[in-house]
């Protein structure tokens, strides 16, 4: 490799970040993994024993919960998420710094209304219990607002990246 193309060693905020996202991914993966383990047992037990438990279904809908929210916050970090790239590159160098710092701007705010709303209703419905499970209500909220604020953690991130970048990088 030449001295261009060799990768910068990763700083201790980068390397903070990716132990983040891979503790995300880590964790949204038992989740799916759980999420087979109670469905494939939902299945046994509804057409071989005959006796369906109840709480397989707020169980399955927790695991989902958290496999989708934290897999979507690590993609954040990761930028494998949806965007609007090709204005972004095909702009001059100002505008694209710009544009490329407008995409995690957009991202925090998403991710803070989602962390906000999440709590609120995780607090509003923790003294209810849900039906057949020994859980609050509101429990599936948790994930929802927790992924809130890694995606508000990693595009606040990101957008350091970006405006730390020099001017005629592509800053992504």
């Amino acid at each position: 490799m030449s001295e261009e193309t060799t990768p910068s060693p990763a700083t201790p905020l980068q390397r903070g970040m990716d132990l983040l996202s891979n503790a995300a991914i880590g964790i949204a993966v038992v989740a799916l993994l759980g999420l087979v383990a109670v469905q494939g047992w939902q299945v046994i037990a509804r057409y071989v024993i005959n006796d369906s438990p109840s709480w397989t279904e707020p169980v399955t809908v927790l695991l989902l919960t958290t496999a989708m929210s934290l897999g979507a916050a690590s993609g954040v970090h990761t930028h494998r998420h949806f965007g609007f790239f090709l204005l972004a590159d095909a702009a001059g160098p100002r505008l694209k710094r710009l544009l490329h710092a407008l995409s995690p701007l957009v991202i925090a705010a998403i991710g803070a209304v989602m962390a906000y709303w999440g709590a609120v209703l995780l607090l509003d419905g923790l003294d209810i219990r849900i039906a057949g499970a020994p859980m609050p209500q509101s429990i599936g909220y948790l994930p929802l607002s927790i992924g809130g604020v890694l995606m508000v953690v990693f595009a606040v991130y990101r957008l350091l990246l970006v405006l730390r970048a020099p001017l005629t990088d592509e800053a992504r």
